[in-house]
């Protein structure tokens, strides 16, 4: 019978071509069988520059929770994840937890895919559609606004359905200055055309108090803003009810939102009409699939934060394509190592689609692990 026989938490570090270039961390996740059938996970103990402790901590719990993972079998898995939600229930649900869990959650399912030869979208119920508008998630990060309107407009011509800016102390100022602000997204809009879809995320570096972010969101709703992403601190609720009785662009946030009952907390509070989510911080596939399936009884959006590794981007492709709430799905426009050397077959976008991956089983990737090696941390 075929069992866990090893886990192995494994940390990298990677210049990130999306971001300027700054390294970011990762911690993934190899799981193998007596098999030798490996799966492979991901979760992001940091989403930028800085912080690698946060990856060696992640890695000291994937590693000490081993040993309710060791002799399973990968068939059990979601009792696997039951009896880890059970221990870490003392330290968690949230935070370096809940990251641990995510990476070991995601590659027991790339395992059980392998082993019954199904691609994880099958697992999951099938999926209702076999591709995915495409949009470029990008980071601003010229200090020149014209240039970085240009260089979105790139994207677009590229084939990209559409691109969502994320602001930051490294945007050339913006997310500072409100006029700044309205004045880029209007340059953007020229930059991209009157058709592709235009979101902007505040980024978690920036803080805008209710009054500015309402300021700023009419004058971007001037040149079609799909979305606004995380305009507030998620704990911010009335903020948000104040901000949604303002404006007309739809409210996107959840990216710091770590299970299931929290995000059943946050879709109570009817503040959100796009939901956030990451399966490398919320409970992996399990947790995603949870969520999809609030946002199917609240009859919200929900959008995959899948701004890390192609293990992410793969688990994130399957769990969107198995519901209709999924509006479009983001990918890095730029070369990058996380997402096109550790695969062989990297992700991309097609004439602004991407296909699900339903051709090979679990996750549909294969992993370098020589390029794990090369960018260990």
């Amino acid at each position: 019978m075929t069992k866990v026989a090893r886990v192995d938490a494994i940390s990298v570090a990677y210049p990130e071509t999306n971001d300027a270039g700054f390294t970011r961390y990762l911690t993934l996740c190899r799981i193998e069988t007596n098999d030798g059938t490996t799966g492979w996970g991901e979760c992001i103990p940091m989403s930028g520059s800085g912080f690698p402790e946060a990856c060696r901590a992640t890695e000291a719990l994937i590693e000490g929770l081993s040993d309710l993972v060791i002799g399973t079998d990968p068939l059990d898995n979601l009792a696997t994840i039951q009896r880890i939600k059970k221990r870490t229930w003392w330290y968690g649900p949230e935070g370096i937890a809940s990251f641990a869990l995510s990476a070991i959650d995601i590659a027991l399912w790339d395992i059980k895919g392998k082993v019954l030869g199904l691609p994880l979208v099958q697992l999951l119920g099938g999926a209702v559609r076999e591709r995915l508008p495409a949009i470029a998630a990008t980071h601003a990060t010229l200090p020149d606004i014209e240039a970085e309107a240009a260089r979105h407009g790139e994207m677009v011509r590229a084939g990209f359905r559409g691109v969502k800016v994320g602001f930051s102390e490294r945007s050339g100022g913006l997310g500072l200055d409100v006029d700044t602000d309205i004045a880029f997204v209007r340059l953007l809009r020229e930059a991209i055309g009157p058709d592709a879809d235009l979101m902007i995320d505040r980024g978690q570096s920036l803080v805008w108090d209710v009054s500015s972010a309402i300021r700023r969101i009419r004058g971007f709703e001037e040149h079609g803003l799909v979305w606004i992403e995380e305009p507030l601190e998620p704990y911010e609720i009335e903020g948000f009810r104040r901000l949604r009785d303002s404006v007309t662009t739809l409210i996107a946030t959840g990216e710091r939102t770590w299970h299931a009952r929290a995000y059943h907390q946050l879709l109570e509070t009817g503040v959100v009409d796009i939901v956030g989510c990451d399966p490398g911080r919320s409970e992996g596939v399990t947790g995603f699939v949870e969520m999809v399936k609030m946002c199917e009884q609240y009859n919200v959006w929900f959008n995959a934060h899948t701004w890390s590794s192609a293990i992410n981007t793969a688990a994130s492709l399957a769990v969107s394509a198995i519901s209709e709430r999924c509006l479009v799905f983001e990918l890095k426009p730029e070369v990058n190592p996380m997402q096109h050397e550790l695969v062989s077959e990297p992700f991309e976008q097609h004439d602004g689609w991407i296909d699900v991956p339903m051709d090979k089983p679990g996750l549909g990737i294969d992993v370098d692990e020589s390029v794990v090696s090369q960018y260990r941390l």
